[in-house]
Order: structure tokens, then C-alpha cells, then sequence
């Protein structure tokens, strides 16, 4: 059983995280996604870069792939995808409204109403400065956190039985997150 898969090209330190946590995460090529080969699994995780080139190769397969992701989290999958590190981009294979502006930099975080997803943040500790690539400048989808401007930088959609959340926090998600993740999601196949 797979509980979470990240779409990536390369080995990344990000996959520690599941180790440490005692998740079973599986690295697979976007180009594999909609295949018949992939097992289920509760979460997919798009790693921060995922559409600049310089970072990676996977941008063409997940764009291609955007009914496998919206299947995928109708049927009880979370899709968590970080930013893209280019300096604008439209989130066109998405069933949501969701444009990025690239800006590095540190910010406090500010709260919108309540959401198991805010656990992202280490410790759930809110009122501290976290690095961000960038904020969402057009979301039909609920703003979870704002940076200290008052720009969402974390946004979730509920899609049939599962969710997608999106952000630009540049940070690893908590150990907390990660809990409310496995006890939301279903299983589901991409």
C-alpha cells in the first residue's frame, strides 16, 4: 500500500519526510500518471519547482493530466500541490480558478476561519515568519492563509469526496499536516 506519491523526476530530500513519519511514499514520473499501472494511494504531492525547468521535467505530464487529478481527488484523494517557482502561472489543468505571481521572501501568516489543512505549518505555530515563492493573485477555491499582505498563499477546493489544496509556502509540511492528511483522504487511483 502506497500512502503517498510525489510526482517528481529525481530523487528529493522531501521523501525523508515521509520516512520519518512512517508513511509509505513512492516517487513517480508525471508521465505515468492516468496509467493503469499506478497503485491507490490517499495523497499526491507536487513539489515546489514542479513547472520551472530548471528544477525538473515533469511540468508536460501533469498538464497533460489534469482529468487523472480531478478523478483522482473526486474519489477521496488529497492533491497537494506547492509552487510552481516561475514568475507567473495559470493552474489551467486544474477544475479550479487559480493564478500564481512568483515573490520570495519571508512573511507572517495570517488565518482565514478554520481548516485542518492549516496544520501545515510546523508545530501549527501560526504567528511565525515562514519563507513563501509567492502568493495566489485569482483562486475561486477557499482561502486558508494569508501572508502579512493579505495575499493567499495557501488554498484549498473540496472536489467530490476529496480535496485540493494548493500553496507557496516554502517549507516541509508538519508532521500534524501529514496525520490529518492520511485520516481525511481516502484511497483512491490516479
Amino acid at each position: 500500500m502506497t500512502d503517498v506519491m510525489l510526482i517528481w523526476d529525481t530523487p528529493l530530500l522531501f521523501e525523508k519526510l515521509f520516512v520519518d513519519n512512517d508513511l509509505k511514499c513512492q516517487r513517480i514520473l508525471s508521465q505515468a500518471v492516468g496509467t493503469p499501472f499506478l497503485p491507490s494511494c490517499k495523497c499526491i504531492i507536487i513539489p515546489t519547482g514542479f513547472a520551472n525547468p530548471d528544477y525538473t521535467k515533469i511540468r508536460p505530464g501533469i498538464e497533460r493530466n489534469g482529468r487523472a487529478f480531478e478523478k483522482f481527488v473526486k474519489n477521496g484523494g488529497i492533491l497537494v500541490i506547492f509552487g510552481p517557482m516561475v514568475s507567473e502561472y495559470h493552474y489551467d489543468w486544474l477544475p479550479m480558478k487559480l493564478t500564481y505571481m512568483q515573490e520570495h521572501g519571508s512573511t507572517l501568516v495570517q488565518k482565514v476561519d478554520e481548516h485542518g489543512a492549516q496544520s501545515i505549518m510546523p508545530d501549527g505555530d501560526i504567528e511565525m515568519s515562514i519563507e513563501c515563492d509567492g502568493y495566489f493573485s485569482e483562486t475561486d477555491a477557499d482561502v486558508l492563509l494569508n501572508n502579512s499582505d493579505g495575499k493567499p498563499i495557501m488554498v484549498a477546493k473540496d472536489t467530490g469526496d476529496g480535496i485540493i489544496i494548493a500553496t507557496t509556502i516554502h517549507e516541509f509540511p508538519s508532521a500534524d499536516f501529514l496525520s490529518w492528511v492520511m485520516s481525511r483522504a481516502k484511497m483512491s487511483r490516479i
